[in-house]
């Protein structure tokens, strides 16, 4: 028999760690969206899983992941209802709970055309929109000469200087995660000092590139294509719609834009940072 909607707007909200990892990943692939457990498991051991369970008894019902970044944000992520219970309230259920447990921190999300309408419902805003390509990066037009090596343990304080300096907030608990997490990370140098870095980290057939983090876009070039160098599978990437000149050089190496997303806030007039330097989010799961 249904569930009214009263009682779905009643169901219990709990939190998910790394044993609801394959639960995340069903319910991932039953809205058509790729398993991705690579990178549940990163998101639910750094971040602040929320899920309500099936009344039923079969797996989850509707799931997200929320990684703060302290007091000044927090970022809201694959937000998921089991197709079942689509458009029943369950989105919103999910979501003004999460609302509460966030108090007075800002959020941010990216927002999917179909997921707009609720959180612009919610009091979020666009305040820019972003990107994703994917291919096989084939390097017809080369990147500007930098000095670009693969990342050390040497190098980790830097990247966290340079992160926080661009980011706008301190993403350690992630950022650290990365050398583990990514198959490959690299370093952009000069004079001594690391100006850029960038991971590849794997997302099932695909590596991801994120983040990216340069000093200018030659340096962002030059990091994507050192990693491109480091693999044989098709990148995948979210680009900032406002690096207009690094979009139309990736889609000349062979990355095929695949859809946009709307970057929101919610009380906050814009992100933290230099959106200058800041070129792609390690997974817009996380902000």
């Amino acid at each position: 028999m249904p569930i009214s909607p009263s009682a779905l707007a009643q169901l219990p909200v709990r939190r998910l760690d790394t044993a609801d990892l394959l639960a995340c990943s069903d319910l991932s692939e039953n809205r058509g969206w790729l398993r991705e457990e690579h990178k549940w498991g990163l998101l639910l051991t750094a971040g602040t899983g929320y899920g309500i369970d099936d009344p039923d008894g079969d797996g989850l019902l509707a799931a997200c992941v929320v990684t703060s970044y302290g007091p000044g944000l927090a970022a809201i992520g694959m937000v998921l209802v089991a197709e079942r219970y689509a458009r029943r309230g369950v989105g919103r259920r999910l979501m003004r709970h999460v609302l509460e447990e966030a108090g007075e921190t800002p959020l941010t999300l990216y927002a999917t055309p179909n997921g707009r309408p609720l959180y612009e419902e919610l009091g979020f805003t666009e305040v820019g929109r972003s990107e994703m390509l994917r291919g096989r990066f084939s390097g017809a037009v080369p990147a500007p000469r930098r000095a670009v090596r693969p990342a050390t343990a040497e190098d980790l304080q830097a990247v966290l200087r340079l992160d926080l300096e661009i980011f706008g907030l301190d993403r350690t608990p992630l950022i650290a995660r990365l050398p583990a997490f990514a198959d490959h990370l690299r370093v952009a140098v000069e004079d001594g000092a690391v100006t850029g870095f960038a991971a590849a980290w794997p997302n099932m057939d695909t590596h991801v590139v994120g983040p990216l983090i340069a000093r200018d876009t030659a340096t962002a070039q030059a990091l994507v294509a050192s990693l491109a160098d480091a693999t044989d599978r098709p990148l995948r990437t979210d680009v900032d719609l406002r690096h207009t000149e690094l979009l139309r050089w990736l889609k000349e190496n062979g990355m095929d834009p695949i859809t946009t997303n709307a970057m929101m806030v919610r009380s906050l007039p814009d992100l933290p940072g230099d959106a200058d330097r800041r070129f792609a989010p390690l997974t817009v799961a996380a902000g």
